[in-house]
């Protein structure tokens, strides 16, 4: 009767211990283990087809040790090994946050709540006025373990590009005296209850109707490139396409979207803060009359917010520079009003 695989792998005992004995690293006082890890008997291992897990369970076998200890030495030893990790990974059990060091960061919350602008030397002051002595680098790095981080002017919305070709600043604000005249478009940052958002929007600069906007947590050309398609898909063209210098805007996929649609391109010179006025109204409007009103707790509500106070500014709100109509009116009519004032910077 032929034996089965585990027979001949019980019948491989003696030949492994009989290899290990006769190792020249048994004489030379290597650890056994070790040993017999690294030396395999050809035999055993071609014959026998043993896993390198067999293998170490039956050079070890020597009647002190039973099965279940030896595998789980096997899994302690070498498992983590195999996987790439170091072995005190295996054993490792994290240490829970003490209950002083976990008041501490209720507390810090509650003044972030409070005061978002506040970052690690702020917080410092605060909580010594409670008596609560700790070290800037202390609330440093709780607050980055919190994920808090104090609102200010920090990220930049315009860092330059290097395009392959540049186009000059075709905008004058006394030429434009119709609608799809010049569109533009710029980005703003939103603050959040912990964090921020970025925020573009795409506006035609004689009626101030905002044509499309995109929220993203990233300055990234992707979600410009949805705010342009967006505003394109309303099937109207713009005679020249308006922005910042800005990496989004001097892309090659956003220069080549709108150069297929045969749009011209307009950037805003160097020291030319006034080139995107327009625009900035449109934030200074947006951050006081709702932003700065508010305290989104996630981008869900902002979005909402911003969905809801936009389409009131366009469809609902009377501009006095469009003689107290509303952008969306001033956008859609057929005809050029002869009594509308000259476009000026203030009254958005």
């Amino acid at each position: 009767m032929p034996l089965g695989r585990r027979s001949l792998v019980a019948l491989a005992l003696p030949l492994a211990a009989a290899a290990c004995s006769s190792s020249p690293e048994r004489r030379s006082g290597c650890d056994r283990g070790r040993r017999c890890w690294r030396i395999k008997d050809p035999v055993a291992l071609e014959y026998f087809q043993l896993t390198d897990e067999e293998y170490f369970i039956l050079s070890h076998l020597d009647g002190t040790r039973s099965l279940a200890d030896l595998q789980q030495q096997f899994e302690s030893r070498f498992a983590p090994a195999l996987l790439g990790l170091p072995r005190s990974t295996l054993y490792y059990r994290p240490v829970p946050v003490r209950q002083s060091t976990l008041r501490i960061m209720a507390r810090i919350d509650a003044l972030y709540l409070e005061d978002p602008c506040s970052g690690s030397r702020r917080m410092v002051a605060y909580l010594g006025r409670e008596g609560i002595p700790i070290s800037r680098e202390r609330v440093r790095n709780l607050m980055r373990r919190m994920g808090l981080r104090a609102i200010y002017q920090k990220p930049r919305t315009t860092v330059p590009g290097e395009p392959a070709e540049r186009f000059p600043c075709l905008v004058d604000l006394k030429a434009i005296t119709a609608v799809d005249q010049v569109w533009a478009t710029d980005i703003t940052y939103i603050p959040l209850q912990k964090g921020f958002l970025y925020l573009v929007a795409i506006m035609d600069l004689h009626s101030r109707h905002v044509l499309s906007w995109k929220v993203s947590n990233s300055l990234d050309t992707e979600f410009c490139l949805e705010a342009l398609e967006m505003a394109l898909s309303g099937g109207r063209r713009p005679e020249n396409f308006h922005s910042d210098q800005g990496c989004q805007f001097t892309s090659g996929d956003f220069v080549a979207r709108l150069q297929a649609e045969g749009i011209k391109i307009s950037w805003s010179g160097r020291k030319r803060c006034y080139d995107n006025i327009l625009v900035e109204r449109l934030w200074r409007t947006l951050k006081y009359e709702e932003v700065y009103l508010r305290a989104y707790s996630d981008g869900w509500e902002a979005e909402i917010c911003l969905a809801r106070f936009l389409w009131r500014y366009c469809h609902v709100r009377p501009h006095s520079a469009l003689g107290g109509r509303t952008p969306h009116a001033a956008y859609t009519e057929t005809e050029t009003c002869s009594s509308r004032p000259e476009l000026t910077i203030s009254g958005a």
